[in-house]
């Protein structure tokens, strides 16, 4: 149990870290470019989804087999769940919201 703590706590501090960091996406970027959903996602959310969603460290759910709603996801990510810690302090609204646009993109398609 302590090392599973200490895994946890190890991530999240990681997560805090790089939560600190600046953004650098563009929102009025040129087509092609790193949408900002992207540059976030990549700066809060690829330590335990990995770039493409299924990296699952951490108990962290496989995004692309997520059967959530837009609201959902967005509830998810402002008020954080289980081992996920809550982004409403983290993100804004406008931001959470690109993050979750980012997200639907990686989902599997049938």
């Amino acid at each position: 149990m302590a090392l599973k703590n200490t895994i946890f706590l190890s991530a999240l501090g990681a997560v805090l870290i790089f939560s600190c960091a600046s953004e650098a996406g563009d929102p009025a970027a040129p087509p092609g470019a790193r949408s900002r959903g992207a540059t976030l996602f990549s700066t809060h959310c690829t330590l335990c989804h990995g770039k493409d969603g299924a990296l699952g460290m951490s108990g962290a759910k496989d995004l692309r087999m997520s059967s959530l709603s837009e609201d959902e996801m967005i509830a998810l990510v402002t008020n954080g769940k289980g081992s996920m810690a809550p982004y409403k302090n983290v993100l804004n609204k406008s931001e959470i919201e690109a993050v979750v646009e980012h997200v639907r993109t990686l989902q599997a398609t049938e």
